[in-house]
């Protein structure tokens, strides 16, 4: 595995960081109703000596000001877990049915506690303020828009955010930094079709909208294979259809679901039009009718330039250049966008794969975990990035 180099300070921090990590894990929790999760982060930040408060419901943000409070500098990790059920055979396992940190937001939370530690030992170094952001509901509904929105970024004014995400594409000690677009933005949409119900036995009497549904599903492919530039990276992507009550009866009605990821605005409208077009008139031509909905959900995840070569600058003092990746992008989608879309900050992906230990299972996945070496390494890089933020 390779070599990474870390302080004693969080040598020393490493079996207590991976405690909390596995005290969140064992205990997970939904979107907004984080209390377990939020009371632990409140009482630790609060016990350091912590500024400590609560927003938007159960987030927590914790302030330590430095000597010059000129800047401010904040730090985001999200808290949330996932609606699934946990398959791991680990002594840490989620007590909570159907509940699982399967994203690694457990991780997230136990670093920046760690990382929240160790700025305070160094509170006299420190020259500006640093504002950690615990942040509810990233996987759904979102608590980053409800955060800002009740004044999360003032009081002081954050000047700059930085995060990260344990990252199970790339391997242990290996680190994703890039300037520009780094996620895709994440939308819904919904179609539902109506037809004419019947028997099984006699379709010339029904308009079957399980058919309208399976021309619109079809249909919805050649949006990104045909009408979108090659060069551009789009997702569409049919997940959920229901429909039918029995074997005989041909549906009255259909549901689809889905989701539509870009890393461009004006694309992003541009499908949403094509994909009504579409099913507008296949259902026109079958005689159905419909109903679309369109909800748009995370914007792109865009980093800034200067702010990335900080991360990077940190992360050097941690890992060789080539174990540096900045060309490591993903359509999946984070509401940390809404926070850079604010000020300008950097989220980047710390690796936490080890496939010689079956730690490599794909995010979102009940057989998900990590290399818990990453929570070390994750803390280093963002205690580094915190004094080199106001260093320079």
């Amino acid at each position: 595995m390779n070599k990474y180099q870390l302080t004693k300070e969080v040598i020393e921090l490493k079996d207590e960081t991976i405690k909390i990590r596995r005290d969140i894990h064992k205990n997970p929790e939904l979107g907004f109703q984080e209390f377990k999760t939020s009371e632990l982060i409140y009482n630790t930040l609060k016990e350091l000596g912590y500024e400590v408060s609560i927003v938007a419901k159960t987030g927590v943000v914790g302030l330590i000001r430095g000597h010059d409070q000129t800047k401010t500098l904040a730090v985001r990790a999200d808290i949330d877990c996932l609606p699934l059920q946990e398959l791991n055979q680990v002594d840490y396992i989620s007590q909570n049915e159907g509940k699982m940190h399967a994203c690694g937001h457990d991780g997230h939370t136990a670093i920046a506690l760690a990382t929240a530690k160790l700025i305070k030992s160094r509170q006299s170094e420190l020259k500006g303020n640093v504002k950690f952001i615990f942040q509810p509901a990233e996987e759904s509904p979102g608590g980053a828009e409800p955060m800002i929105k009740e004044g999360v970024l003032e009081n002081p004014k954050v000047d700059a955010i930085i995060g990260l995400h344990l990252w199970n594409n790339i391997p242990l000690g290996t680190l994703g930094i890039k300037s520009g677009i780094l996620m895709a933005s994440a939308d819904e949409f919904i179609i539902n079709i109506k037809g004419k119900g019947g028997h099984g036995a006699l379709p010339h009497q029904t308009v079957d909208s399980i058919v309208v549904m399976a021309h619109i599903i079809t249909a919805l492919q050649t949006i990104v294979s045909r009408n979108v530039n090659p060069l551009e990276p789009a997702v569409v992507t049919v997940g959920k259809v229901e429909s039918g009550s029995n074997f005989n009866i041909i549906a009255e009605s259909a549901k689809m679901i889905g989701t539509v990821r870009t890393f461009d605005n004006d694309l992003r409208d541009q499908i949403e039009k094509k994909i009504e077009q579409i099913t507008k008139n296949i259902t026109q031509a079958f005689g159905a009718d419909y109903s679309y909905q369109y909800i748009k959900f995370y914007p792109p995840t865009i980093n800034d330039v200067y702010m990335a070569s900080l991360i990077k600058e940190a992360a050097l003092d941690v890992v060789s250049n080539d174990m540096i990746l900045e060309n490591e992008i993903t359509m999946g989608a984070e509401d940390m966008s809404y926070f850079l879309q604010k000020v300008p900050g950097c989220y980047f992906f710390v690796g936490s794969a080890n496939k010689e230990k079956g730690l490599d299972k794909p995010h979102h996945n009940p057989y998900f975990d990590f290399d818990e070496e990453a929570l070390s390494i994750g803390t280093q890089v963002m205690t580094n990035a915190i004094f080199k933020y106001f260093e320079r």
